[in-house]
């Protein structure tokens, strides 16, 4: 299946609505939403915790409700759920992403996750936690999992990992690689504008991080292509942290988020080897 027509199968799905919905910040973008797991284990068991960061090229016009079947599917097969929002750019040319304003808001998503996990998700182990990302979201995701190795002098630096695992969904995972691609009309050079700061916002660059890490990647994949993901995962090996690389067959860009997708159970039990 092309990745036009695995893209129409995702977008067809009705967003599925939270049980809660919680600000971060001030911003209308600064939100997350959290689906509580639906394993009728009833409300006395703990679940592990997935936080889920949305692609579309860091780009406005795609927010987290093309992912929230996604999110709701996680539920459905036990795990508690935050599915997070942030700025992006617009969809004029030259506008494919906020940095540094989207890694602002992913940051401080992510550190205000505990108390807005106890008020809206009791039944989340934090201790439990994974991050996962489709895409752009991908590359927010392993991101995320490197903040701890940024220098003190980052404004995203964190002295501890605040999470278990990451499992990054073809994932713009690579600048150098992204950029000689130039992957979705050049967004990488879009996302960072004159904000010289590549070399703490490349995933590639931020290694090795001890963060438990698996990348999938559909073989078939025209808009983040293969290349990319293998090419973050041969920099990691050289770093000694070869993270978990599967590659499907057969399958695109968008297939990993569609919960009607056989790819889309892969996912899910990646994400379990890393949670339980």
């Amino acid at each position: 299946m092309s990745d036009d027509a695995e893209a129409d199968a995702v977008f067809a799905h009705p967003a599925v609505a939270p049980e809660a919905t919680a600000a971060y910040g001030d911003h209308p973008d600064q939100i997350m939403d959290f689906y509580a797991p639906h394993d009728g284990e009833g409300t006395a068991a703990t679940a592990p915790l997935v936080v889920v960061l949305h692609g579309g090229v860091w780009r406005e016009r795609y927010d987290r409700q093309h992912i929230a079947p996604f999110a709701g599917f996680l539920a459905r097969r036990g795990f508690a759920v935050a599915n997070v929002e942030y700025r992006r750019g617009g969809v004029e040319p030259g506008s494919a992403g906020r940095c540094p304003d989207t890694l602002d808001d992913v940051a401080a998503a992510l550190d205000a996750l505990p108390g807005l996990v106890a008020s809206h998700l009791p039944r989340a182990d934090l201790r439990r936690t994974v991050v996962t990302g489709h895409s752009a979201g991908g590359h927010l995701a392993l991101w995320a999992a490197a903040r701890h190795v940024l220098p003190p002098e980052a404004p995203w630096h964190r002295s501890t990992p605040p999470f278990r695992g990451v499992v990054a969904l073809a994932p713009i995972a690579h600048f150098g690689v992204a950029r000689e691609l130039k992957v979705c009309g050049g967004a990488v050079e879009q996302f960072l504008g004159d904000s010289g700061n590549e070399a703490w916002t490349d995933p590639a660059v931020l290694l090795p991080t001890g963060i438990a890490t698996t990348v999938i990647q559909g073989r078939a994949d025209e808009t983040v292509p293969p290349q990319v993901t293998e090419a973050y995962a041969d920099a990691a090996a050289k770093e000694g942290e070869p993270p978990g690389l599967t590659l499907l067959d057969g399958v695109g860009h968008f297939a990993l988020i569609d919960p009607a997708a056989d790819a889309c159970a892969v996912v899910a039990a990646e994400i379990e080897q890393l949670a339980w």
